[in-house]
């Protein structure tokens, strides 16, 4: 029974596809199943060849190649293992990339052995991501919590506003100043202020700004 590591390639460089297989078939617990040019052939070899790793370059026949085609891999096996090994390392494609499902990033040009310890750690259900990665990756989940705090926040002190309060905020939205706004009502310049002066209270807020901005950055105009 062959209980090496099977692996695809897929890089649109022959020579460094040439490359990595040499590398990983020289391995005891290694084999190169298939290799492929592009993410099309990728995701057709992947349908047709049995494999535990997939090592997937990004940019092949265009910029998102790769993540197209580990997108459509992983919709047809959730449960399929795939590397990046890329050139790319800017903080948007990491994280579209990762956003896949892929188990591990791997930037090129590193040592032989850092590659083949990755590829090891993902069979076995432990992938290593480095530094650079996990920071992204970090950085974005306490990002994508904050505005999750934001939302519930938001939304909760919407639910709260009067009705008054909500025209007032559908006229902010409006980049309408105080005085414009007083004009729009009908009332003293006073008595905006006062009603602004709530909203603030009820949104944790020092400027009006601040609510126009928030509530835009979290597509909640609709509810005004």
């Amino acid at each position: 029974m062959d209980d090496r590591i099977s692996l695809l390639i897929a890089d649109d460089f022959p020579i460094l596809l040439e490359d990595l297989s040499e590398i990983i078939n020289s391995q005891p617990d290694m084999k190169v199943v298939g290799t492929a040019l592009s993410g099309q052939k990728i995701v057709e070899l992947a349908s047709q060849v049995e494999f535990d790793i997939i090592l997937m370059d990004i940019e092949m026949e265009n910029l998102m190649a790769g993540i197209t085609a580990t997108e459509q891999i992983r919709d047809r096996d959730g449960t399929a293992k795939i590397i990046f090994l890329t050139a790319h390392e800017t903080k948007d494609i990491i994280i579209n990339a990762m956003a896949t499902g892929a188990v591990d990033y791997i930037v090129k040009g590193g040592k032989e052995e850092e590659l083949l310890h990755h590829i090891r750690s993902a069979y076995n259900d432990n992938p290593v991501m480095k530094g650079k990665v996990q920071q992204v990756l970090l950085q974005e989940y306490k990002r994508l919590q904050e505005s999750e705090k934001s939302l519930l926040f938001f939304i909760n002190n919407i639910s709260k506003l009067t009705s008054t309060e909500r025209a007032l905020v559908r006229l902010l939205l409006k980049d309408m100043k105080v005085n414009e706004i007083a004009k729009e009502r009908c009332v003293e310049v006073v008595t905006i202020k006062t009603q602004i002066k709530g909203l603030l209270r009820k949104f944790g807020c020092n400027r009006t700004k601040e609510i126009v901005k928030v509530i835009k950055e979290l597509n909640l105009s609709h509810l005004f």
